[in-house]
């Protein structure tokens, strides 16, 4: 059951981005309502663009490291007792799969999520990353809960 959520992930991550390249125009917004467009775009770095690299082995590398993080995340959930650990393990799993699959398919990620206020805009995103952040937010809040309660 767990492993169904981080496959899950993968597969909504994944078709999500295969409409997003299908139907929308690179690089420009579409508006969706007034705080949100569809916009586009690739990621040659990891979140937020960090880590942007032009080079031809760089998606190999960050995907290297993607995978090494994924076998460390699989090591946790078979470790792992609490069942609601394992599913946010499991989020952080398949987001972090659905961007290695963009990096090692085509060389960069797949984005295409734009929330904004005026003119700020937050950096585009996809539903891996959103995958990523919710499995691991979930983490932390439960870990922070639990070291509360301890107290």
């Amino acid at each position: 059951m767990i492993y169904l959520i981080g496959s899950l992930a993968v597969i909504l991550d994944q078709l999500t981005k295969y409409l997003a390249v299908s139907y929308l125009p690179e690089h420009q917004f579409v508006p969706v309502c007034p705080f949100f467009n569809f916009f586009l775009t690739y990621n040659k770095g990891v979140s937020f663009s960090f880590l942007w690299s032009d080079t031809a082995y760089g998606p190999y590398v960050l995907s290297l490291l993607s995978l090494i993080i994924c076998l460390g995340l699989v090591y946790w959930i078979t470790r792992e007792s609490d069942q609601f650990m394992k599913a946010c393990l499991a989020l952080v799993l398949g987001g972090a799969l659905g961007n290695v699959i963009d990096r090692v398919r085509i060389g960069s990620v797949i984005d295409f999520l734009d929330f904004y206020y005026h003119s700020y805009h937050w950096p585009a995103f996809n539903i891996a990353d959103t995958a990523i952040c919710c499995g691991a937010g979930l983490l932390f809040f439960k870990l922070f809960l639990q070291k509360k309660e301890k107290k």
